[in-house]
């Protein structure tokens, strides 16, 4: 048996190729396991990994004293695949995940399908779903919607939009409006879909709303505040402690908490009180006081536009040190420019080569750009800095690489 990470960073399945025929084959000679439970389906720009991480924790929580199991599927991951696949917050077992993506791949092989990496994925993650008879699945889109290989699905439960913004231009297309028809390609016929007025997708998705009969729903009205050291979240004039930072994820948790209302459940207000103490979501603005170091995967504008308002808002006459790095496809000047605005004149700026097919080189940027960084392409280098230096060490960009960082 191969090791899965062999069979799905090779070179004829690590690749990008939009479409549904490949998965949907694949998934019928699997007898259609996607059929067998309640999904919840969530595609955007930025925030749904943590849409999702909030309506899983709160699910958890609901049926913690029941006999029921909440699948999560999200992407992608900074230390395996496995983080990928969970039931009830446990990752799928190393074991497991091998046989299963073996099988899997040599079915697809016999049967001439050829599987890309997130296919075969995703492929393994709803059978894995259906032979540990899972009730709920909260599933995040990889990339786009309409042609993403999860919306394989006939129906959800929910179709949930999270901010959209400008990524993955080259596949999506270049305006928000065909980026905004590439993410409501998850509206099912006569779902319910939850998505903000403020939106900038927002009249693309009514209308192809319109044209499926489905019906949309507007958020509740949330605000998160940090103060006097806790995280609050005002909901309904009521305050909550939330383990979430950012007054961004005031979008995230109104999507959520509209999902569960919506939901075919009743949960109670101190369920959700107690899951929103707890609830994490690795590496999202992730602040250890202890180190003083902030950590924080973004890794487009829109996500950098977030950890920028942070910073400023929580740290604004803190001296820090930036250690950035991408892929070499995202908007790397737009995002490093939003750094230097929250840089001081005494701040430091490493640049990181970090190991990774697709990563951003220092020789690949504008010498303007390489006069205001220093770059580092060691992990003992960054290892030193984040225990000897004294100020804010902020840690931002791909989330691969902080995967390689932090492994």
């Amino acid at each position: 048996m191969k090791a899965a990470q062999e069979i799905l960073t090779s070179v004829n399945k690590f690749h990008i190729n939009l479409g549904l025929k490949r998965i949907k084959l694949i998934l019928a000679l699997l007898d259609n396991p996607q059929r067998k439970y309640k999904i919840i389906h969530i595609a955007g720009t930025n925030g749904k990994g943590s849409t999702s991480k909030i309506i899983n924790d709160i699910l958890i929580e609901r049926f913690k004293n029941e006999d029921k199991k909440i699948g999560l599927y999200t992407s992608p991951h900074l230390f395996s695949y496995n983080e990928r696949i969970k039931i009830n917050n446990t990752e799928i077992s190393r074991y497991v995940f091998d046989r299963l993506v073996n099988d899997i791949n040599n079915l697809a092989l016999k049967s001439n399908i050829d599987l890309t990496e997130f296919e075969l994925l995703t492929a393994v993650a709803f059978y894995y779903f259906y032979i540990k008879k899972v009730d709920y699945v909260i599933l995040e889109t990889g990339l786009g919607g309409a042609y993403d290989a999860t919306n394989a699905i006939d129906k959800s439960l929910l179709d949930i939009i999270t901010t959209v913004d400008f990524d993955h231009t080259e596949q999506l297309g270049d305006t928000i409006n065909k980026i905004a028809l590439q993410k409501a390609g998850i509206i099912k016929e006569n779902s319910k879909v939850i998505v903000s007025k403020d939106n900038l997708a927002y009249e693309v998705i009514k209308k192809v709303a319109k044209s499926k009969n489905a019906t949309l729903i507007e958020p509740l009205d949330v605000l998160v505040k940090f103060e006097n050291g806790v995280n609050w979240a005002y909901i309904n004039d009521k305050k909550v402690q939330f383990n979430l930072l950012g007054s961004h994820q005031a979008k995230n948790l109104a999507l959520a908490l509209t999902a569960i209302e919506n939901l075919d459940i009743k949960t109670d207000e101190k369920t959700i009180e107690n899951a929103l103490k707890k609830v994490t979501w690795k590496f999202r603005l992730d602040y250890n006081k202890e180190k003083n170091l902030l950590i924080d995967g973004a890794h487009n504008p829109s996500g950098m536009g977030t950890l920028v308002e942070f910073v400023r808002d929580y740290f604004k006459n803190t001296s820090k040190t930036f250690i950035f790095g991408c892929l070499k496809n995202k908007d790397y000047k737009t995002m490093i420019k939003m750094l230097f605005e929250i840089k001081n004149q005494d701040d430091k700026f490493y640049f990181f080569e970090f190991e990774y097919k697709n990563a951003l080189k220092f020789n690949d940027l504008e010498d303007d750009l390489k006069k205001k960084m220093s770059k580092i392409s060691s992990l003992d280098e960054i290892k030193n800095i984040i225990n000897t230096d004294k100020n804010l060490k902020i840690v931002c960009g791909s989330i691969y690489m902080l995967g390689e960082i932090f492994k």
